[in-house]
């Protein structure tokens, strides 16, 4: 029991402790088989604010909430440690944690923690902007469209992924791809950007002329958006080695566009999705390039933040995967470090939380998913 005991503190901490050593091999071994070593990894440099508007009282105009997918405290250790001690999301002051069970199990899935950020409500695994029933659950863009507030989404998972879908779908399965594709049309998402033009022309003939009748659908970032109201911009692919720049950048779209509409403020969620798919497959390399991709992401929030000084920034996760823990690394060796996953599934464990802007300190605390969205419900309405 004791073991027991001691490795769920390992796996929570994410950091090297020497005496459990041989509690870590014994985890290593029973559940995951090797530990995972990377090295030689390109240093990024870390924005750091100027503090200004951070923790005011002041009014929320707008709210970026970012969302790594899997993130947990090794994965955001790992990159840290590989990086040179240093990321844009450890440099906020206001910290916190979440909690992410579901109401049908204490291992949440996406689609379970997708919705509680997403509507303020826990829901069974698998529901997407549906209670436990399969009634709809307000999101935040509809809450917020009657104050007059715009809202987008940014992902590198697919258009119907759980977490983007979160803010648009109602639906009681998140593999009901044909159907989540079907409640765009009518949602009050501005912008929109995940998944792939070949994707989108997979779909039904009547969801496409549906959504091209709502949206200006791009192709490529580009093209001339001036004057749209409502954008989906769907890249070649948002695949992990093969997208560049695309989360970063498209960020700064977003932003940019949401910001010019003549609007009262306005709601953005950008999710790093390719942290968990590679978290799942046990891939510490992929694991740490992806954190720094969304790293970089927090970045272009974080920066609009401090000159806008009415935008908060909230950086989280819809639940841990692959019980990532640190076993060794290098203070003076910058861009090598190794870590041991205990499986390859999402794991219960709450998940790190970093808030900057007006009110971030609300979010400096222990609290549920659903506490985060009904947080930012206040702030906005």
């Amino acid at each position: 029991m004791k073991k027991v005991v001691s490795a769920f503190f390992i796996l929570l901490a994410g950091i090297q402790l020497n005496a459990q050593e041989p509690i870590l091999a014994a985890v290593s071994k029973e559940v995951a088989g090797k530990e995972a070593l990377v090295t030689g990894v390109p240093q990024q440099a870390a924005y750091v604010p100027d503090f200004k508007c951070d923790g005011r009282s002041g009014k929320v105009r707008n709210v970026i909430l970012l969302i790594g997918d899997g993130m947990g405290l090794g994965a955001v250790a790992s990159a840290y440690f590989a990086n040179g001690e240093q990321l844009t999301m450890t440099s906020l002051r206001s910290m916190g944690y979440a909690c992410t069970q579901s109401l049908s199990s204490f291992t949440t899935d996406s689609a379970a923690s997708g919705t509680a950020y997403a509507t303020g409500s826990k829901t069974k695994n698998r529901h997407l902007g549906t209670d436990k029933d399969g009634k709809p659950l307000q999101n935040i863009p509809e809450a917020i469209a009657p104050a007059g507030k715009v809202s987008g989404v940014v992902s590198t998972d697919d258009v119907h992924g759980a977490t983007p879908a979160a803010y648009f779908a109602h639906q009681t399965d998140r593999k009901k791809v044909a159907e989540i594709w079907g409640d765009i049309p009518a949602c009050r998402l501005s912008f929109i950007s995940a998944g792939s033009r070949k994707l989108f022309e997979k779909q039904a003939s009547e969801t496409r002329s549906a959504i091209e009748s709502r949206y200006k659908v791009i192709y490529d970032p580009s093209q001339d958006i001036a004057g749209a109201e409502r954008v989906i911009y769907l890249p070649p692919t948002v695949k992990t080695g093969e997208r560049g720049n695309y989360l970063p950048e498209t960020t700064k779209m977003a932003i940019d566009f949401l910001a010019a509409q003549k609007s009262k403020g306005f709601f953005l969620m950008v999710e790093g999705a390719r942290i968990d798919k590679v978290a799942h497959a046990n891939k510490l390399d992929e694991l740490v390039n992806e954190m720094l991709d969304f790293d970089k992401a927090v970045e272009v929030a974080v920066r609009f933040a401090e000159k806008d000084g009415h935008t908060l920034v909230i950086v989280t996760a819809d639940h841990e995967t692959g019980g990532v823990t640190l076993k060794s690394g290098s203070s003076h060796e910058p861009g090598s470090v190794a870590a041991v996953f205990a499986g390859r599934g999402h794991t219960p464990i709450f998940v790190p939380l970093f808030a900057y802007g007006p009110h971030s300190r609300d979010f400096a605390c222990m609290q549920q998913n659903s506490d985060v969205a009904q947080k930012i419900l206040g702030l906005l309405k």
